[in-house]
């Protein structure tokens, strides 16, 4: 109430960045604080963070996020060596910020800025946690842990302005609280003679009752391949049902190699305690170079763990010890291709199965062949929404969209479309899509053609690299077009980017610029600011891996 005794209205409206118990508590928080005679404004969720001094309830994030220092290393498509470079004279968890993927993907349960910080407020222990930036990101991690350690101060953590009582996660909304859902089925989208097996996934919301909106992720917990596992209990030479102690768990052996620990690239912990046990004067000395980082024999590149334990065969340690020295098994996120609107109750993905092919052992993408192989309809799969990270439709149905989404980079697209079919949106739609060949790699080829005949999507620039005797890329497309494209941006379009984050997004990027600077008379620096400046305004927003 006010100091008259009038009830004040909500100030945290109902399209805020909020869960409603958190919409709740700052509502209460806030009318216990403010009056209206001030001329309250609603607040937006940095702004109550700010006032507050500490992260709201139910916020996975607990850590304080720097000053903002406009971080240049945040791109995806900058090399970790040239981002450490940028970070350079900045503290040291601004240089951790630096080390991080910079995909905001979620996957470790925080943005990169925020697990940063965890870290070197001392909040979050674990510096293996960052899939995409794998062992590069978890051994400078490790350095500028060290360094924090041995020369710099924790942060001082915030003082909260009042009290909250700590909000669960809610269920299905973070890696921490999945749910169950059903898988349904797999189709195929690529043809005959891809070099890629492409499958448009779908699974059943309903008995979980899961929500998305486009744009979102969706994370699933997959499980390693059974002769994969079967193959690595070998080399340890125990029988997979044994029970061993790990993690503050006893289970058998096949369990935990299964559902528990990451058996792809073999991390520098395995090297170390492999060399351990080695016996060899040799093999003691390449393992210890490996666990540094280095290349003695040239085939770093290709050692997971199994391969580990077979070049290495007379340095095998106990089970417990080795589990011990393993990465966690993460889970692994999606772009959501379709729209609740449009496909009620359930969600699908667009997910090419990875397998490749090295010396005599053929290698398994994780969740990609769990979806493909592993999983029969009516199997129940762990699984969550992560909710996106600046990457949504604009509010305005009327405002015309851009989209650039080759190979599974389509995926958030279909959602976009499907979204915008089904609420019938004024906004003009154009959407680049490219691969390999027409015949064999045009994913959802005859629902995009419904589509533009419908007229949710307004146009269609299609690039194949390898019809043709030149290769032509989305970029490609984009120039051709450009002075088009420019008059769509002039109009207040905005610009999504889905894919490759180090070449096919950083190829756009710059194809983008150039054309800004073609058909909008304008410098190439002015054309950077104005590339940069719609980045800002949320016009140009990109989902890279």
């Amino acid at each position: 109430m006010t100091a008259q005794g009038q009830i004040l209205p909500p100030l945290v409206p109902e399209n805020a960045p909020f869960s409603t118990e958190q919409r709740a508590w700052l509502n209460g928080f806030f009318a216990g604080l403010l009056s209206m005679d001030g001329g309250v404004q609603a607040l937006s969720r940095d702004a109550a963070t700010a006032l507050l001094g500490s992260p709201l309830p139910g916020e996975s994030q607990s850590a304080p996020v720097e000053e903002d220092d406009g971080a240049p290393w945040h791109d995806a498509s900058i090399p970790i060596g040239e981002r450490m470079e940028m970070a350079a004279d900045r503290p040291v968890k601004r240089r951790m910020y630096a080390a991080m993927a910079q995909q905001d993907c979620g996957q470790c349960g925080y943005l990169c800025e925020s697990y940063s910080a965890a870290i070197a407020a001392g909040e979050e222990t674990k510096l293996n946690l960052c899939v995409p930036g794998g062992k590069e990101t978890t051994r400078m991690l490790k350095k500028l842990f060290e360094e924090l350690d041995g020369g710099g101060a924790a942060p001082a953590k915030p003082v909260a302005a009042a009290p909250a009582a700590p909000v669960a996660p809610e269920p299905g909304r973070s890696r921490e609280t999945p749910v169950e859902a059903a898988f349904l089925s797999k189709r195929a989208v690529s043809g005959e003679g891809s070099d890629k097996e492409t499958n448009h996934v779908e699974i059943d919301l309903s008995a979980c009752g899961l929500t998305y909106e486009p744009g979102d992720s969706f994370g699933l917990f997959a499980t390693n391949a059974p002769e994969l596992c079967a193959a690595v209990a070998a080399r340890l030479d125990v029988a997979e049902d044994v029970e061993v102690s790990h993690d503050g768990h006893t289970l058998p052996l096949k369990t935990l190699l299964s559902e528990r620990v990451s058996l792809a690239a073999a991390p520098d912990a395995l090297f170390e305690l492999m060399g351990v046990y080695a016996e060899n004067a040799d093999d003691k000395q390449k393992l210890a170079k490996l666990a540094e980082g280095e290349d003695p024999d040239g085939d770093l590149a290709t050692l997971d763990v199994l391969a580990a334990l077979e070049k290495f065969p007379a340095a095998t340690p106990p089970a417990a010890e080795f589990l011990g020295a393993l990465d966690p098994l993460q889970p692994r996120l999606y772009s959501i291709s379709s729209a609740l609107s449009a496909d009620p109750g359930k969600v699908s993905l667009t997910v090419a199965a990875v397998r490749y092919r090295i010396g005599d052992r053929t290698r398994l993408g994780l969740a990609s062949t769990y979806l493909a192989d592993r999983v029969a309809p009516g199997d129940k799969l762990k699984v969550y929404v992560q909710k996106a990270h600046g990457f949504a439709l604009p509010r305005a149905g009327d405002t015309p969209i851009i989209m650039v989404g080759p190979g599974t980079g389509v995926a958030p697209f279909r959602s976009f479309l499907r979204e915008r079919m089904a609420t019938r949106a004024a906004g003009g739609a154009w959407l680049f899509y490219g691969h390999q060949r027409e015949a064999s790699d045009y994913y959802y080829r005859e629902e995009l053609e419904e589509l533009q005949a419908a007229g949710a999507l307004t146009k269609l620039s299609l690039a194949w690299s390898r019809d043709g005797a030149e290769k032509v890329y989305v970029q490609d497309r984009m120039r051709e077009a450009g002075a088009e494209l420019w008059s769509w941006l002039e109009k207040g379009a905005h610009f999504y980017v889905c894919g490759d984050a180090k070449r096919m997004a950083a190829d756009v990027e710059k194809a983008l610029v150039d054309i800004v600077a073609t058909h909008g008379a304008k410098s190439a620096d002015e054309a950077k600011a104005f590339v940069a400046g719609l980045k800002k305004a949320g016009r140009y927003q990109a989902d890279v891996y």
